[in-house]
């Protein structure tokens, strides 16, 4: 069993006047924030806030890149060249780095968002284009990447940092992969449910899938959801039942070398 894991949640993905998320109340209860880079959500105004919202509150700093894809959330299926997507990446994780340069602070860590995580979950091209585009920019930034993926498998083979992610608000297939969101139950809404679930996948390194098969996983990082009132209580459930079992909690370079 670990002791130690990180939190990680999705942030920045407001855009323009449209605000989306309660990231000033959520980010008490994580040590990783993803933030958008633009392409699905955020914008250079909301990029620079949330790095410094970040940084303040001693949260790990995270590029969260997505297909070009603002109308659909980043959520919609592009066939993308392996080769062109390297250069969206590092466009995305640039503009990022930029902004924390611009504050004092320091690029943790490069998460997939959406369609695109779900796709180089599986697709091996895509996958790579990925881990290379982070290697190219910074090898020491560390490549949050779904336990048993094909990205996992592709930050070990490009000689990156990888954080193995599970979901504790997210149902399984079988196969590692997430249920897809249109399903019935592909969403873990009571707090209780995840929190055990996600105590579960620390001590025992198992998740256990829809059907009640079980796979193993390594677990380095947890993705939480923080959207909606219902969402924080679940992070705050989260939090509470770690610190039960005296695992801790803590951004994820601290303990990923």
């Amino acid at each position: 069993m670990m002791n130690r894991v990180d939190l990680n949640c999705d942030m920045g993905e407001s855009f323009g006047v449209y605000k989306l998320g309660l990231d000033e109340e959520v980010i008490k209860f994580i040590s990783s924030a993803n933030i958008a880079c633009g392409f699905h959500a955020g914008d250079p105004v909301v990029m620079d806030y949330t790095v410094k919202l970040a940084k303040q509150n001693g949260v790990g700093i995270g590029a969260h890149p997505s297909f070009p894809d603002l109308s659909g959330f980043g959520r919609r299926k592009i066939e993308f060249d392996p080769d062109e997507l390297e250069k969206y990446i590092i466009y995305q994780i640039g503009a990022l780095m930029a902004f924390c340069l611009g504050n004092g602070a320091e690029l943790q860590h490069v998460k997939a968002h959406g369609s695109l995580n779900n796709m180089a979950s599986t697709d091996e091209k895509l996958a790579m284009a990925i881990a290379t585009a982070i290697k190219k920019v910074d090898r020491n930034l560390i490549f949050v990447a779904p336990a048993c993926s094909s990205m996992y498998k592709a930050g070990k083979e490009a000689g990156i940092k990888v954080a193995s992610e599970v979901f504790a608000d997210r149902a399984y297939n079988p196969d590692g992969t997430l249920v897809s969101r249109k399903l019935t139950g592909a969403v873990i809404k009571d707090p209780d449910k995840a929190a055990e679930r996600a105590i579960k996948m620390i001590k025992d390194c198992r998740i256990t899938a829809v059907d009640g098969s079980e796979f193993e996983v390594e677990v380095d990082t947890i993705c939480v959801h923080g959207d909606n009132p219902e969402a924080i209580n679940l992070v705050k459930k989260i939090r509470e039942e770690l610190r039960k079992e005296d695992i801790r909690v803590m951004p994820m370079r601290e303990f990923i070398k």
